[in-house]
């Protein structure tokens, strides 16, 4: 009775709350909207808050859903570049740019981009299609803008609150088509007011852009999540380091922030020890930051009175770093350390050692060999790693090592990424693996220059293994590399021992374009996907932990 009464939609509120269990399952909200109009109505927000970030969308017709909210001054300037068939009535179902919730400038530009193909494509039978097909470069770039601008202007009219704003600006383009809308941004602080995260990634300081920062820490003091990865060097550095600061200072509930900069850095660190948040920060995210001239670390981990997990991600002058917090006398949280630098064996020991068993992420993409001493540390102090990653860090000095450490972590372990170009190293690993793996692994990425029996017998010994997603790079081009298909078929395929596969190096092109075995693969509830989508960027990784 109870079950048909949800289905029916007598019980509303708890059937909200478990459509957002489906919060980022596009395929099934999908479904949702088709059963009746309750679930319909709870599914159409959450499919519309982040439409720009759909990771495989068939197309970008949603941009022309918003189009239909222009009045008719605006549409009358997109007249100039296409013609709109009237194919969807003006009156939809649902105020769709009301549900938006979160924007990624760069994402909103490629998605325009593709759209503006689209239509350049299109014919009359379209909704839209282009007036002149032989648009100039400079023709298609002042419509992308345009475009654009429309976007922010329909969202703004109808009085959306972001709750999260990813401004990206690394080139001409992007920066463009910022100074577009800052006028508008500025104008309509309601906008962003309320922003929960936000991020800034962005390479010269201009004019604008000081402008911006200028607006932003006044008025937006509610940020919980904040990324800033500013440029190295230019002549306004230090006013851009500043007006950070002084964002940072102004919140009243920041917990987690990501810093970036290989330009030395002066007022950020201070503001981290001075600023509202030393109640309420629990996550400091290090990426690729060079510690060479800070100097007060020891003091902002002190002050810092929740802090929960620190990350260090492919960062520079880590004896510098050692130096400062070995002293601490708090238990430091160091969660994640990935090396890109291997200077100073003996601090990282010491870095390690304090970690103990905070430490859940650790590795390197060094090209230079990881010293032993590194794997001995993490063996004797961090049993709970959760993700292994050694990219070309590899030897046959320390391979035996790593193999110890997989075993004492194997409780635990669930990413794990192996790579190296040598083939009697890669032998060795795939002769070797197997056996050592647990029972179930969320993500594996092998690497490797790999001999057919090599990886029969890998695939042989790993079978009381599940693997979510495996991903399988082979660099040998050995006119017997598709010989290494049908142990696949035979170990993964039939065996349904993985969920998720990407397999590169082993014909002519990936996996994912041979579209007969895709279909093959699918009768076994396999899903084969492009092997540079299911990889784990580490960036993406740490800040969603």
């Amino acid at each position: 009775m109870a079950c048909s009464k949800l289905f029916s939609g007598d019980l509303p509120e708890l059937m909200n709350e478990i459509i957002q269990y489906f919060h980022y399952d596009y395929k099934t909200l999908h479904s949702c909207i088709l059963v009746n109009r309750l679930w319909c109505r709870l599914a159409i927000p959450l499919l519309w808050e982040d439409p720009f970030s759909f990771k495989f969308p068939k197309n970008r017709h949603f941009i022309e859903i918003y189009l239909l909210n222009l009045n008719d001054d605006d549409k009358t300037k997109l007249n100039e570049y296409i013609i709109h068939n009237d194919l969807f009535p003006s009156n939809t179902l649902f105020n769709y740019p009301s549900f938006i919730q979160c924007l990624e400038t760069r994402k909103i530009i490629h998605s325009i981009d593709a759209w503006v193909e689209t239509v350049k494509n299109s014919t009359i039978q379209s909704s839209y299609f282009m007036r002149n097909r032989n648009l100039s470069y400079l023709q298609i770039s002042t419509f992308t803008k345009l475009i654009y601008k429309s976007l922010y202007l329909i969202f703004i009219k109808n009085k959306v609150t972001l709750r999260s704003f990813e401004v990206t600006l690394l080139n001409k383009k992007e920066f463009e088509c910022f100074d577009e809308v800052l006028e508008l941004i500025l104008q309509n602080s309601n906008f962003i007011y309320n922003i929960k995260n936000f991020k800034l990634d962005f390479d010269i300081t201009t004019n604008n852009m000081i402008k911006f920062l200028e607006f932003l820490y006044p008025i937006c003091n509610s940020i919980t999540s904040l990324f800033l990865l500013f440029p190295s060097y230019n002549d306004n550095f230090s006013i851009t380091e500043k007006n950070l600061s002084q964002l940072i200072n102004s919140q009243e509930n920041l917990k987690k922030i990501l810093l970036y900069s290989e330009f030395p850095l002066y007022h950020l660190p201070s503001s981290l020890k001075n600023s509202n948040c030393i109640n309420t920060l629990k996550t400091i995210i290090f990426y690729y930051l060079d510690f060479e001239n800070i100097r007060i670390l020891d003091e902002v981990f002190n002050q810092l009175n929740v802090l929960e997990s620190i990350h260090i991600i492919y960062c520079y002058s880590l004896d510098r770093f050692v130096q400062q917090i070995i002293n601490i006398t708090k238990p430091f949280k160091l969660k994640s350390l990935l090396l890109d630098e291997i200077l100073h064996v003996e601090s990282l020991v010491l870095l390690i050692q304090k970690s103990g068993n905070y430490l859940e992420n650790f590795g390197s993409e060094s090209g230079s060999r990881l010293p032993a001493k590194l794997f001995e540390s993490a063996i004797k102090y961090c049993n709970k790693i959760k993700l292994l990653r050694l990219d070309t860090g590899l030897n046959n000095q320390n391979i035996n090592l790593v193999f110890s450490l997989i075993e004492n972590i194997k409780r635990n372990l669930n990413y794990l990424s192996l790579e190296t170009y040598h083939v009697e190293l890669s032998s060795i690993i795939l002769q070797n693996l197997g056996q050592i793996l647990p029972n179930k692994l969320e993500y594996m990425s092998l690497h490797l220059n790999i001999l057919v029996n090599d990886l029969k017998l890998f695939l042989k010994n790993s079978q009381n293994t599940f693997i979510k997603k495996l991903l399988i790079k082979n660099e040998i081009n050995e006119e017997d590399s598709e010989e290494i298909f049908p142990y696949i078929i035979e170990y993964i395929m039939k065996k349904k021992k993985v969920k998720y596969l990407a397999i590169l190096g082993i014909f002519d092109k990936d996996l994912f374009y041979l579209k007969d075995k895709v279909e093959e693969f699918k009768l076994y509830d396999i899903q084969v996907l492009r092997y540079y989508d299911l990889i784990i960027n580490m960036y993406d990784f740490i800040k969603d932990e």
